[in-house]
């Protein structure tokens, strides 16, 4: 063989595989957040989940794309394995309209669909258009990429080593096992089948062994999901599994039947194909169709020998009081497109253990309890960790191919928690204020503990409403916000009179009407932190308008 058709074959695989690459992270630039969306709505059932994974799949092109999302769904508990299963079935169908686009053989035209993908990424006005552009370029050096192997394909029919050494390729479990190889190195078995599709209609490779090809290509394709669920929970990694372990018995179910009745097989096959190249895309989309109609009735046992393999379950952690991520990190799976709704959920954890401490620290104002008052203090650390570790993890996923709607989401995101960690700052100003109290011996009266009482009542109310609003990316509870918040307002100058008419009555010592003012200052100035948080969920723009705290 010469070095050109070398140099061919290498350079038209590089371009094929960047083209596949590049065509997917742009889909899931563009779209990813809808996509995630659709993801998220439509799995409650198997069958749904099902027909999600095929849509899903084969938009952006990639199986191990969308299995490596689900499973860093699973480990988020966004999804639970059941769901999961239906998702990953239908992303083993949905692969296959990788092969039947290259089947159709659209090299002729793809330079020019190269060109204008081209041309509107670097003319265009829009961004959310030239990102878009994106995926025509990865569409055009695909197909660049296809017909150079083509080309290099054809000059090697020429060589009679070439055609002797893969003519000799006989044996099932040797070509199955080939194919397992090249797709776990490769990690894509769209591109494995598409190269074996290529050498099929260059006549380089027998159809026969072309079947048997694709059934190892199946377990390879298990490779990245597996490698992804490494770093994530037990249900992470029984996802994985569940991946693998349809492939494994769906590939063992096919390898019998192709050896017991491989020609009348490869006759129903050639019966819906024109050519050799359509009857390795017919027959892999055939065997993927086959598989999940054979093993979907099965699937809860899959699920459960997934859990087998996988036994007990992660070792239970008290996030509240240790300082570690739960649901971000570099112990969890990370997945551009889940990435943000990860950090959400971080953020509603750390804005819990907030919420929690200020009502803790205006416990042990009035009760002077020491163990509370310590507590404050030991979950304000945890909740500076959480501010520190949150806000590296977000500058990390700034830098990285996050979908556009995601990104834009990022500025308010850094807004959200610093506003949380100044709620924080706020319990531990008043647990300062409960240990000034129990040190001094300074008494608080009835009237006033009532009065404070109410004012927090409605901030809770308001921290409350900003955070399912924050999490759920719903402006349903604005209105009450907005209202709750002028409430607060008014309720703080209200208060603040009326610890001034106590103090010029006699009624209160200066040094209770100190902590009382700072402690109904802090109050007001909590809700506004809830306030901004509320906003965030309506402006994505870092510069955006919050309420001074």
């Amino acid at each position: 063989m010469s070095a050109n058709i070398l140099l061919s074959m290498a350079g038209g695989l590089g371009l094929f595989l960047f083209g596949m690459q590049y065509m997917s992270q742009s889909i899931e630039k563009v779209a990813g957040a809808k996509l995630r969306q659709i993801l998220e709505m439509f799995t409650t059932n198997r069958f749904m989940g099902m027909i999600v994974g095929i849509i899903f799949t084969g938009i952006i092109q990639s199986s191990s794309a969308c299995t490596a999302m689900v499973v860093s769904f699973v480990n988020a508990g966004l999804m639970n394995l059941s769901q999961a299963a239906g998702v990953i079935f239908g992303a083993n169908i949905g692969t296959t309209i990788t092969s039947q686009l290259v089947s159709f053989n659209l090299s002729k035209v793809a330079p020019v669909i190269l060109l204008a993908g081209v041309l509107v990424a670097m003319f265009g006005k829009k961004e959310n258009l030239k990102q878009a552009a994106g995926i025509i370029v990865g569409f055009g050096v695909l197909f660049v990429g296809l017909q150079t192997m083509s080309s290099a394909m054809a000059g090697m029919k020429e060589n009679p080593q070439v055609v002797e050494l893969l003519g000799s390729l006989k044996n099932p479990l040797l070509a199955s096992l080939t194919g397992l190889v090249l797709t776990t190195v490769i990690q894509s078995s769209s591109v494995t089948v598409s190269i074996v599709l290529l050498m099929a209609s260059q006549n380089l490779l027998s159809l026969q062994i072309s079947l048997f090809i694709i059934l190892g290509c199946n377990i390879g394709a298990c490779t990245t999901a597996l490698l992804a669920s490494l770093s994530g929970k037990k249900e992470a990694k029984r996802a994985a599994l569940i991946h693998f372990w349809f492939n494994v018995i769906g590939t063992v179910i096919f390898f019998i039947v192709f050896l017991v009745a491989i020609d009348p097989v490869m006759d129903l096959i050639w019966k819906v194909s024109a050519d050799n190249g359509r009857f390795v895309a017919n027959a892999h989309t055939i065997i993927k169709i086959c598989q999940v109609i054979i093993l979907f009735p099965f699937s809860g046992m899959i699920v459960k020998l997934s859990e087998l393999c996988v036994p007990g379950e992660d070792k239970k952690i008290n996030y509240r009081e240790s300082y570690q991520l739960k649901f971000i990190g570099d112990k969890v799976v990370f997945n551009p497109a889940t990435a943000v709704v990860e950090v959400i959920k971080e953020l509603d954890r750390m804005a819990s253990l907030a919420s929690e401490n200020l009502n803790r620290a205006m416990n042990a104002l009035i009760t002077l309890d020491e163990e509370d008052i310590e507590e404050v203090y030991e979950v304000e650390k945890n909740i500076n960790f959480l501010n520190h570790a949150i806000t590296d993890y977000l500058v990390k996923i700034n830098q990285s191919t996050l979908p556009i709607e995601d990104l834009k989401s990022i500025g308010a995101l850094f807004h959200v928690v610093n506003d949380i960690e100044r709620i924080g700052d706020h319990a531990e100003n008043v647990a300062d204020a409960a240990r000034q109290r129990k040190e001094d011996g300074v008494s608080i009266s009835k009237e006033a503990q009532h009065e404070l009482g109410e004012m927090l009542d409605m901030v809770n109310k308001i921290i409350q409403y900003a955070i399912e609003m924050f999490v759920q990316s719903d402006e349903k509870h604005m209105q009450e916000v907005v209202a709750l918040e002028e409430q607060v307002d008014e309720k703080e100058r209200e208060l603040q009179k009326a610890h001034v008419d106590r103090l010029t009555r006699g009624e209160c010592t200066p040094e209770a009407g100190m902590i009382f003012s700072d402690i109904v200052s802090g109050l007001e100035r909590v809700a506004d932190h809830a306030t901004n948080i509320a906003f965030a969920i309506v402006s994505d723009d870092s510069d955006s308008d919050t309420v001074e705290a």
